[in-house]
């Protein structure tokens, strides 16, 4: 399937689709509430049978333009074909659907997203911290994150 059936494809199911200007592979920005719809199309669609998440990525914006970004990176095997959706999120109080009902890989993905961003995954089976301890406050990769002087008694730079 080229490009150009593909973002109609998403577009169908998502209404409104952003292509991503310069970016390898093909990037389409959907909003947040067509996510599952538009990846459960993906992946059960025989023209296109997306049946890798690869990766999720989170992307701070920081306090200035007050969003936060998910990008679900997306392959088909049988079909040599990327992907990459991206949703933005407000930056206060992120959250989005998991998408693990549709690829198990989602679900250490979707945790450390959650885990260094904060960006809650509704419905997600473990949503807890995955590389920081469990209790460590705060979110590492947030433009605006401030760690603690000590942790532990260990004194952090």
């Amino acid at each position: 399937m080229d490009n150009a059936r593909l973002i109609e494809l998403v577009r169908s199911v998502a209404g409104t689709v952003e292509e991503v200007k310069n970016t390898t592979p093909l990037s389409l920005s959907i909003d947040a509430s067509a996510l599952i719809l538009v990846c459960e199309q993906l992946h059960k669609n025989p023209e296109t049978y997306f049946d890798m998440l690869t990766c999720v990525n989170g992307v701070d914006n920081g306090p200035e333009a007050n969003t936060m970004e998910v990008i679900y990176q997306l392959y088909s095997i049988p079909f040599n074909h990327s992907l990459m959706l991206k949703v933005i999120l407000p930056r206060e109080n992120p959250e989005i659907e998991s998408v693990t009902s549709i690829w198990k890989s989602a679900d250490w993905l979707e945790r450390e997203v959650f885990d260094m961003f904060g960006i809650v995954f509704k419905n997600h089976p473990d949503l807890r911290r995955i590389l920081m301890p469990a209790d460590w406050n705060g979110y590492p990769l947030r433009k605006d994150y401030k760690h603690e002087e000590t942790y532990r008694g260990i004194k952090i730079d």
